[in-house]
């Protein structure tokens, strides 16, 4: 089995919680494709990630809600390399990517007024626009 994936200080996702499978990848390869198993399938069992808050955990299961599968698990493909290590390293450096971005906890959106002289700009603009829309219209019997 595979070496645990230390993503921080603390966080570790243990071997047990990794399923790797090789499949054949799809795109260009020769020959080679129809014959070696070379895209790499890494499951991940989330409830396994050691040192994960729970606010983290729901973060990182809306983070990968796309990527779940149907018993919760987290699969994460690579088949950029036509060498199954390699499609396995980089499997492993998405994974890791995605659990160090559920533990940044993300920050507040401070509600702002629209500052008043925007607001006048933005009339004085509607009027500048209708006055011009005025001066294209027909003229009126009246006038």
């Amino acid at each position: 089995m595979s070496d645990a994936i230390i993503v921080a200080d603390g966080v570790r996702i243990p071997p047990a919680a990794l399923t790797v499978r090789a499949v054949r990848a799809s795109g260009p390869g020769g020959q080679n494709v129809n014959k070696v198993a070379t895209r790499v399938e890494l499951s991940v069992d989330l409830a396994a990630i050691e040192g994960l808050s729970e606010a983290a955990r729901a973060r990182l299961r809306e983070l990968a809600r796309h990527r779940l599968a149907a018993d919760g698990r987290l699969l994460v493909t690579s088949q950029k390399t036509r060498s199954q290590a390699a499609n396995l390293e980089d499997a492993r450096a998405k994974v890791a990517d995605l659990v160090m971005a559920a533990l940044r906890v993300p920050r507040r959106r401070v509600k702002t007024a629209m500052p008043r002289s925007a607001d006048q700009r933005r009339l004085e603009g509607k009027k500048r626009q209708a006055a011009a829309k005025r001066w294209r219209a027909r003229p009126s019997e009246g006038d």
